[in-house]
């Protein structure tokens, strides 16, 4: 942890390269998108390859395997929550604020009207000092 990452940029903490699935593709390639790539949110983008939302492995399950879905007939879209996302910009503070607003632990990161990289807990653990950590992992759980 350093102590310089809250003066750094939600560009500079974020994970690079997000990959989308896309509006139309079917939950069942989300799954499997997120099984190959390790990991358990991808952002949805539209045809105009806009951020159009964003699903994640819980979302998956919850919402169409536990109500008897059809993995391949329910598109990414059908499932598409949250059009939340913060500016390359904007600053780690901004970044947290965000997320703790909207009780969310992933969030995509935009430049250019394009979506970038998204910033994970993992990302703000390897950025933030471990106080400023502490207190973030507080507030967004304790409202849970």
């Amino acid at each position: 942890m350093t102590t310089e990452g809250v003066n750094k940029t939600a560009g500079q903490v974020m994970h690079e390269g997000a990959e989308c699935i896309g509006e139309h593709e079917s939950l069942r390639r989300a799954a499997e998108m997120m099984r190959d790539m390790s990991v358990g949110a991808l952002p949805i983008c539209g045809d105009d390859d806009r951020l159009k939302g964003i699903i994640t492995d819980r979302d998956i399950v919850i919402k169409c395997c536990a109500e008897g879905k059809d993995l391949d007939q329910t598109t990414a879209s059908e499932l598409a929550r949250g059009l939340v996302w913060v500016d390359a910009g904007a600053s780690v503070e901004d970044a947290l604020a965000k997320m703790e607003e909207h009780q969310i632990k992933r969030m995509p990161v935009i430049d250019n009207h394009r979506i970038v990289g998204m910033i994970t807990e993992a990302d703000l653990a390897k950025e933030l000092p471990d106080s400023k950590l502490a207190e973030f992992v507080h507030r967004l759980y304790a409202r849970s």
